[in-house]
């Protein structure tokens, strides 16, 4: 975009969605691959963004880019209808979304067979909250492990070292949330080995 294209507001929404993800100027122009003099001519209004900075600067702060442009979005539907959770994705587990995309918090149905031991320790920023439903869980947060049983939930700080696993030989199912305003990914941890973000 020129300045002769330049979009009312969008300057102050930038500077709203970053202080609001709780990021410093230098961090998210990091998180982003962009100096954070340019970041602060974007949030100034003396430079309007391309559209991959607008697409990047829209994930890293949870929102769309029709939203960074001021434009009302068409709410969304809030009911999520249950379904089949597809086996084998990220890594062996299955998981289906159990909440609206766009939001500031991610919510899924997981299923991790009980054959899969995933070691991956995950630490990334955020919170999470689960919730056993079938099967046992055996989470470890930093140092300690805990034993879930179905009914049970936990509720954490994600850059608390962490780890998921089945303890059952049915295997295990567990809702989870997690929140994605400060996830620069936007995306469920589910990886291949120490990961951090």
């Amino acid at each position: 975009m020129t300045n002769s294209e330049e979009v009312p507001g969008l300057g102050a929404r930038l500077r709203d969605r970053r202080l609001g993800s709780r990021l410093t100027l230098e961090a998210a122009a990091a998180r982003v691959g962009l100096s954070p003099a340019y970041l602060s001519r974007l949030e100034t209004g003396r430079r309007q963004p391309s559209l991959p900075v607008l697409l990047g600067l829209a994930r890293l702060y949870g929102t769309t880019v029709a939203g960074l442009l001021g434009e009302q979005a068409v709410e969304a539907d809030p009911v999520v209808r249950g379904g089949a959770i597809e086996p084998g994705r990220a890594g062996g587990w299955g998981y289906r979304r159990a909440g609206t995309p766009g939001r500031a918090m991610q919510a899924l149905h997981i299923q991790v067979p009980a054959e899969l031991q995933d070691a991956v320790v995950r630490v990334h920023p955020g919170e999470e909250w689960l919730y056993v439903t079938k099967g046992r869980l055996r989470l470890t947060l930093g140092q300690t492990v805990h034993l879930l049983l179905p009914g049970d939930s936990a509720h954490f700080d994600s850059l608390t070292p962490h780890c998921i696993a089945a303890d059952s030989p049915e295997g295990l199912e567990l809702l989870f949330v997690h929140t994605l305003l400060q996830s620069p990914s936007g995306e469920l941890c589910l990886g291949m080995s120490v990961r951090t973000h």
